[in-house]
């Protein structure tokens, strides 16, 4: 419990106490004490959140959410879902899905994260593009304050407009407000049919304008992600999934709707692909067949890390048509340093995931993946982007959180986390 899957050189201590909390009344126990004490407290999920966001940096008490994982309630007709903090992404897609119903939210690691970090965090995923991240989903919170009051935050409407959003305050923000205890979140009717398409281009800026013609042709992908070589060649070792490897980048395009009109997005799709750059553009013909596809987008940050001892994650963002710059200026960075370098993301929102494979132990590839890191931060804010798109701030990006958003917004949120945190026990050190 003194890591998480950030893999980065933290300062940080081994928490004194984990508790594993199963009611409400547990963790405002728990917390109440830790208030009267002063001793900081850290609410965990699976761990899976990559910038030591749940790390302990001060040792104190880890809240163990994995007991408090039931699924309260589906309401089919308000189309929602209550549920508590240490309930699993996938179980709660799936269990939705068997209703016909759709809980868009998808980061790669869904399989094993849980829901009250996917609303720290305010994660999104491929799905993202069409759909929305986290934030987009929650209807009502019930949070555990620091003093160890709980709060009814939103509404389970679907809609509301009463004051100050303080639900909306709370996702993202890290478990440093307060700590989620139980989530209303809202479902969508699924979709009844899909298609990936998937197309390969030696040259970014082909696959981009390729991007922009789709999206001004009046359709509108669920996703859109990419592979560069390096990762098509790096998870076709690790899962000798059969992807293309002669290409320079992978163009996953996928499609939802009935049945009518997915084929008529599917060939329009498929016209622009081959009257642009692409080289090669084929069509899952079975969802087994996109689905393998999908495993291998969603496994490169496994496979990369079978290339060093450690493997870095980060999370940029840039305007869209700004995409092919930032990933150009990646490739020339990685060369400077000599990092191994697995690029991938959802390039339809012009997010980037440079996924870095080296030795975190080896001083002289940590301070050249430092150096690095803050060339592309830099890079990313002078194209208009920002330093996180949904993995959010933790300890690794606090120290660049000023330059990106400006003192004075960096002052208010310092005067919000004091004052529903006035003694700092909440996951302390975190964004600040």
């Amino acid at each position: 419990y003194a890591t998480d899957a950030s893999n980065i050189k933290f300062d940080f201590k081994t928490p004194e106490v984990v508790v594993f909390v199963e009611t409400i009344e547990d963790v405002q126990n728990v917390v109440k004490y830790a208030n009267l004490h002063e001793i900081p407290i850290i609410a965990r999920g699976a761990g899976t959140n990559m910038v030591g966001s749940c790390v302990s940096s001060f040792g104190g008490i880890v809240l163990n959410f994995t007991k408090m994982n039931k699924i309260l309630d589906i309401n089919t007709t308000n189309m929602s879902a209550t549920v508590q903090p240490g309930v699993v992404l996938g179980d709660l897609k799936s269990e939705v899905d068997k209703l016909g119903l759709f809980y868009p939210p998808d980061p790669s690691n869904y399989v094993v994260s849980t829901i009250g970090g996917s609303i720290a965090q305010s994660s999104g995923g491929a799905q993202a593009f069409k759909y929305g991240t986290t934030k987009d989903y929650v209807l009502s919170l019930k949070v555990v304050t620091a003093d160890g009051n709980l709060l009814t935050l939103g509404s389970e409407t679907s809609k509301e407009s009463v004051g100050y959003h303080l639900s909306q305050l709370i996702v993202g923000s890290e478990g440093t407000l307060g700590i989620v205890v139980e989530a209303t979140l809202k479902l969508i009717p699924k979709q009844k049919e899909k298609k990936l398409v998937v197309a390969y281009f030696n040259n970014i800026s082909d696959a981009v304008n390729s991007v922009t013609r789709i999206l001004t042709s009046n359709v509108f992908p669920v996703s859109i992600d990419f592979m560069d070589k390096n990762s098509i060649s790096t998870v076709n070792s690790f899962l000798n999934c059969g992807l293309k490897s002669e290409y320079n980048f992978l163009l996953m395009i996928e499609l939802d709707g009935c049945e009518k009109s997915i084929d008529n997005q599917t060939e329009v799709v498929k016209k622009i692909l081959d009257e642009s750059s692409s080289n090669e553009v084929m069509i899952a013909r079975t969802d087994i067949e996109a689905e393998l596809i999908w495993k291998a987008r969603r496994a490169s940050f496994a496979a990369t890390a079978k290339l060093a001892p450690d493997v870095v994650s980060d999370d940029i963002i840039v305007p869209r048509d700004r995409v092919a710059e930032m990933v150009s200026k990646c490739y020339e960075i990685a060369d400077k340093y000599s990092l191994k370098l697995c690029l991938i993301g959802h390039i339809g929102d012009g997010n980037l995931h440079p996924q870095i494979a080296l030795n975190l132990d080896n001083d002289y590839e940590y301070r050249n993946y430092v150096q690095a890191r803050d060339e592309m931060y830099s890079y990313a804010i002078i194209l208009g982007g920002t330093i996180s798109a949904e993995h959010g701030i933790g300890l690794e990006k606090k120290d660049y959180l000023e330059s990106t958003i400006g003192k004075e917004s960096l002052e208010y949120m310092k005067a919000i986390k004091k004052i529903f945190d006035p003694k700092n026990i909440l996951n302390p050190g975190k964004i600040f």
